[in-house]
């Protein structure tokens, strides 16, 4: 495996959240510059604004024009966005829009091209930034196009807690039409992958949700359960995809039924992340599995009323850039074990 230290590219997300403040509040820490090197594709101009208003001294950005030119000793800085760009904090502004955009797009053009190693995206705002080049509800989508992959899975990841959805960002009137044993078995096959290569964890558990209030109480409260989501749990173990359930969700997170899986499968979006942010606000990472590529970003979003307040708690965006770099280091590991599988066999034990 590589020595080298891992090359982690930051979108700046909306410059009138508080993006900035936990880049900042992350990469004050000096141990990150020994972890890896980082750079931020954003603004020196609204970096210093959010200094300022934090009233942070004993921090500076490395300015660069470009992802070569990284300090691998400093955090670093690219300029993505006009001199002439105007914070507002707290406020949802057509400019935060596009430089949300303009970062992110800089970022994916350097990780294409293979100048830095993975993406950590700050929190951005899902209006301001459609255009004609962001027509997605979020990063997941967005991302999904530009690596030209059909099948992605957004996955929400503690040190307790890993939580998927089939169904990601739709309305819930859409939820249920949405489910199909295809659906899930793709999303199934898909997480006991990620957990292997991704997560290092030879042979996953994965508990699959129901759809229903008591997962459909056998056909009174619907027959998803019976008709779509068993059969997929059914044809996932023929695969050897360890899965069960389906488990009614309020019982399930009641417990600590959630404790002896490596990961939970949910029907829609807030069935499996609202109890994931009460139990892991502080510390979730959203994590988009399927990807060529490893992303991450806080479980959070642009934060307005807390933006300028030196408020914001950056523990869920550090764990995102030590997740990211963690997946990258068990990708490289698994490659090498399934390019030389030889090397995997302890000798004692044959």
């Amino acid at each position: 495996m590589s020595k080298e230290k891992i090359r982690v590219g930051i979108t700046q997300g909306d410059i009138n959240g508080v993006g900035y403040e936990i880049i900042i509040k992350t990469l004050m820490d000096s141990r990150m510059d020994e972890l890896c090197t980082a750079i931020v594709y954003g603004s020196p101009k609204v970096a210093a604004y959010h200094r300022k208003a934090l009233n942070i001294e004993n921090f500076s950005f490395n300015q660069i024009k470009d992802a070569s030119e990284a300090n691998p000793k400093r955090p670093n800085i690219i300029n993505c966005m006009d001199d002439s760009v105007r914070v507002e904090l707290g406020k949802s502004t057509e400019q935060a829009g596009m430089g949300s955009l303009q970062s992110l797009q800089a970022a994916i053009a350097d990780l294409k091209a293979g100048k830095i190693d993975v993406l950590v995206t700050a929190p951005i705002n899902k209006a301001n930034i459609q255009s004609p080049d962001f027509k997605f509800p979020g990063h997941t989508e967005f991302l999904a196009n530009e690596f030209d992959t059909k099948e992605v899975l957004m996955l929400m990841v503690s040190d307790t807690l890993r939580v998927g959805v089939v169904t990601g960002h739709i309305p819930i009137s859409q939820v249920p039409s949405s489910i199909s044993v295809d659906a899930i078995l793709s999303k199934l096959r898909l997480l006991n992958k990620t957990l292997i290569q991704d997560f290092a964890i030879r042979r996953p558990r994965i508990a699959v949700l129901g759809l229903n209030p008591h997962a459909g109480d056998r056909g009174v409260i619907g027959n998803e359960e019976e008709n779509i989501i068993l059969p997929a749990i059914n044809q996932a173990n023929d695969e050897g995809i360890v899965a069960m359930g389906p488990y009614p969700a309020d019982g399930f997170f009641g417990s600590d039924k959630f404790t002896r899986f490596d990961a939970i499968l949910a029907m829609y979006h807030d069935q499996g992340l609202a109890p994931f942010k009460v139990i892991n606000f502080d510390t979730g990472v959203n994590y988009t599995a399927g990807l060529p590529i490893v992303r991450t970003s806080p479980d959070h979003g642009t934060a307005y009323d807390l933006a300028g307040h030196n408020l914001a708690n950056p523990n869920s965006f550090r764990q995102a850039l030590f997740l990211a770099i963690d997946i990258f280091k068990n990708r490289q590991m698994y490659e090498e074990i399934t390019a030389n599988p030889l090397k995997s066999v302890d000798p004692e034990t044959e």
